[in-house]
């Protein structure tokens, strides 16, 4: 499907089902399914209502300013909900949609965005890590940009800043029609900072006795597809809150993320979150191309492992920082070097497929 096509109101209007991507020939509601299998869990398809779409971008425009004289510029596949919500957006506002089109280059992608005077866009941390890295800087006409998909390094968020690129986390998933909370505008005057992260308006959050942040409010999906053994199977959502599977605090309308609940493993008795670690790692430093995941250990039950792309340069001395002042059951055992970390099409780390990838060497 054509990002064109999304901004018109007859897909807006229609009360067919849609699959992004394709998906299977099955029967279910008038939905708009995503694939999704976050980044540990079973495969399935979210169906999203076009009203509960429409919600979330009109939170997100009016939090972001986005006026019908914007641009929103797109760089992200709309078969994923990150693309997707950005032409959502366009069509709630009335706004300009600039679509980027092509493979993705940061130095292509920052000239490109000067041309066509883009004030608001969706990026994923890879993206933003690869135009710092480039050393470009952002294009005037530029007033947002809402990173998603991951936690962004303060580091390389304090240098996009620095650069001009307006960087805002987030926070949210598919279920959510994307976004749950994002940083305010008024934090781009002050250094970047990953946490906390403000609720958007339609949403309400809490935890629950299990740490896991719980999310209720008119753009939560309405039921999803699941694999059974006849096959997908649509099953709708049964409760008002939606239990995620994200660990953290909730402070009046302020997210304070603290790893994933279904990433945690025992270690010498101990409960860890590799990805929890992973993100302390990654604050320490620039480099974006490593991933930390648990193995089985006969001592410890299991072990934490550092698995890096390419040379291992500055990791050392990014360890030693941290083993500085980490517990002896939070520290890292070993480093691991592969051709390549697999990553979802938005640069999501691939966790199951990766831990299967280090199992298999048996390190």
């Amino acid at each position: 499907m054509e990002a064109s096509v999304l901004t018109g109101a007859g897909f807006w209007e229609s009360d067919a089902p849609v699959m992004m991507g394709g998906g299977p020939d099955v029967d279910v509601p008038g939905l708009v399914f995503f694939r999704t299998s976050g980044s540990t869990g079973t495969p399935k398809w979210i169906g999203l209502s076009r009203r509960a779409l429409l919600v979330s971008a009109a939170a997100v425009n009016r939090y972001l300013d986005v006026s019908s004289s914007s641009c929103w510029a797109l760089s992200l596949p709309i078969d994923h909900v990150g693309g997707f919500g950005v032409v959502a957006r366009v069509f709630e506002s009335g706004c300009r949609l600039a679509e980027f089109g092509r493979k993705w280059n940061a130095t292509e992608f920052a000239a490109w965005l000067a041309k066509v005077g883009g004030t608001h866009l969706s990026l994923v941390p890879t993206q933003v890590h690869d135009l710092v890295t480039a050393g470009l800087r952002a294009p005037e006409s530029l007033r947002a940009i809402v990173v998603g998909g991951g936690v962004l390094a303060e580091a390389t968020g304090r240098a996009a800043r620095d650069l001009g690129w307006p960087v805002l986390a987030s926070y949210g998933m598919t279920e959510t029609c994307s976004q749950v909370a994002t940083q305010g505008l008024e934090l781009l005057d002050l250094p970047y900072h990953a946490l906390p992260i403000g609720l958007l308006p339609c949403w309400d959050a809490r935890v629950n006795d299990d740490g896991r942040i719980m999310v209720k409010g008119d753009a939560l999906f309405s039921g999803m597809l699941v694999p059974g053994e006849d096959g997908w199977k649509y099953e709708e959502r049964r409760s008002e809150w939606h239990v995620t599977s994200d660990s953290g605090r909730i402070e009046g309308r302020s997210v304070f993320l603290t790893g994933r609940a279904d990433a945690h493993v025992k270690i010498l008795g101990e409960l860890v979150d590799p990805v929890a670690v992973e993100t302390e790692l990654l604050a320490l430093s620039s480099r974006r191309d490593f991933a930390v995941v648990a193995v089985r250990d006969d001592r410890a039950g299991n072990r934490l492992v550092l698995v890096h792309e390419d040379d291992s340069s500055g990791l050392a001395e990014v360890l030693a920082a941290y083993h500085s002042s980490c517990p002896g059951f939070r520290r890292v055992s070993a480093c691991l070097p592969i051709e390549r970390i697999p990553r979802s099409p938005l640069g999501k780390t691939l966790r199951k497929e990766l831990s299967q990838i280090v199992a298999n060497l048996a390190i």
